[in-house]
């Protein structure tokens, strides 16, 4: 089997606004698409073709220079149907495996997959790949489970996935012979970016072997921290039930005299869930991300700052994402998970042990309610938004892998879903700008300043 790269060609860019680099944008095709495509239309719309790009969302300033110095606009393959497809549906058989953390919306993928495999394509070999990449290793013993509508029919309301996941790196020829010996011929990996640079890493391999296989991703990150695409599954839905954790924290707050509520919040990385939950539930008085370093000492540090809260008002609300204040942990040893993840020092209860000791020092009682809700997001099934959006994502997905593309991801881009080369997201993170309006908008509903020593 040959490999052919689609339209397009290769654009390497710098966006100083960010940093991030971008090298290519071309998505790679298995050769030939010899079928027609089994998908009818009945009021308009319909296929699209490679050549249909999606503009990357610049400003006006960086695409009139991008121009002026002889680049082109960049663009996105656009996701969707296609009129000639690589597979011959009758012959396909599938596997989708779900991996890492948990997140709100990976049984609406897992459904969508098989409702668009089996009903528009005509799909009837559905594999469920159990726990994450351990399934695909023989050793762990793990069977392949067969998917169809009748048995994802009434899993939307569950959370979790019911396929099971895992972490860790796993062997890619073992996975490649596993993949072999079943005549797989797409594989669907969901997960965030360690499972996006594995199907990047797995991709390599089926290619170097010949084998007449779609690897496809679909990226899963409730922090919404993926490179490039605007918006991951399981975020909305994250920050819905995080504005219920700052409602129960300012209630507690409001109850006691010196209240104090604090809210730690999923963000190893990235603050985007504790700044839009701040602003979705505007109770915050103090919001601590990854992305902005502050002091507790001094005068207008954190505990200084609280202490004046409490003089005006009588109580305050905190949010902290958990990678925020590492600083501060002077223990240099970095554990790691299975899937290689530094592990974090808790940034929650430090700060509350710190806040205590501090009022205790001054002789002042104050009534602290700590709240730690990561779990219980996780674990919850996606709300109406995303499991909307993962119903669009998960198809799109299928009509990439049915078309022949591979080592690619789908994902979301300027409002559209697009196709994007896995090389391009795997490895890198977005995070909220100190200095754009997302920062900006929550330094002004909360007025808590720098948070820095006078």
């Amino acid at each position: 089997m040959r490999w052919a790269e689609g339209g397009g060609a290769g654009i390497e860019m710098q966006e100083a606004k960010n940093e991030m680099w971008f090298e290519d944008t071309r998505i790679t095709n298995l050769e030939n698409q010899p079928f027609a495509s089994p998908l009818r239309f009945a009021h308009g719309g319909g296929f699209v073709a490679d050549g249909h790009h999606i503009l990357y969302s610049l400003d006006a300033e960086g695409l009139v220079r991008m121009v002026r110095e002889g680049g082109n606009p960049l663009g996105f393959e656009a996701a969707g149907p296609r009129e000639r497809i690589h597979f011959a549906p009758s012959e396909v058989r599938a596997a989708i495996v779900t991996c890492g953390g948990l997140c709100p919306g990976l049984n609406d993928i897992i459904r969508s997959l098989v409702i668009e495999l089996y009903h528009r394509y005509g799909v009837r070999r559905i594999l469920g790949v159990p726990f994450g990449l351990q399934g695909l290793i023989g050793d762990y013993g793990y069977d392949f489970r067969e998917l169809n509508p009748l048995v994802v029919e009434r899993i939307l309301d569950m959370g979790g996935t019911i396929l099971g996941s895992s972490r860790g790196p796993q062997d890619f020829d073992r996975i490649c012979d596993r993949l072999e010996k079943a005549e797989i011929h797409i594989l669907f990996m969901v997960g965030g970016d360690g499972t996006l640079t594995a199907a990047h890493l797995l991709s390599g391999v089926v290619r170097k072997r010949g084998l007449d296989l779609a690897v496809v991703g679909i990226p899963k990150t409730i922090d919404n921290d993926i490179a490039v695409i605007e918006r991951s599954f399981g975020f909305d839905t994250a920050v819905e039930e995080a504005t219920r954790a700052i409602r129960s924290a300012h209630t507690e707050a409001v109850a006691y005299p010196n209240g104090i509520g604090m809210i730690r919040l999923m963000g190893r990385h990235s603050g985007f869930i504790a700044a839009t939950a701040a602003l979705a539930q505007q109770d915050a008085n103090f919001v601590l991300i990854p992305e902005v370093p502050f002091e507790l000492e001094g005068e207008m540090g954190l505990l200084a700052s609280l202490e004046r809260r409490l003089a005006e008002r009588g109580h305050a609300v905190i949010v902290v994402a958990e990678g925020a204040g590492q600083n501060f942990f002077t223990d240099k040893e970095e554990a790691k998970d299975a899937s290689g993840n530094r592990g974090l020092k808790d940034i929650g209860l430090f700060l509350k042990e710190a806040i205590e000791k501090y009022f205790a020092l001054q002789g002042r009682a104050i009534a602290m309610k700590y709240i730690d809700p990561s779990y219980m997001i996780r674990s919850r099934p996606a709300n109406a938004g995303d499991s909307v959006f993962c119903s669009f994502l998960a198809r799109n997905a299928v009509h990439a892998a049915m078309a022949g593309k591979t080592d690619m991801l789908v994902g979301y881009v300027n409002g559209t879903f697009v196709h994007l080369p896995l090389a391009l997201c795997a490895g890198k993170r977005r995070h909220v700008d100190p200095g754009g309006l997302l920062w900006q908008a929550v330094l002004e509903t909360t007025g808590q300043g720098e948070l820095c020593p006078a």
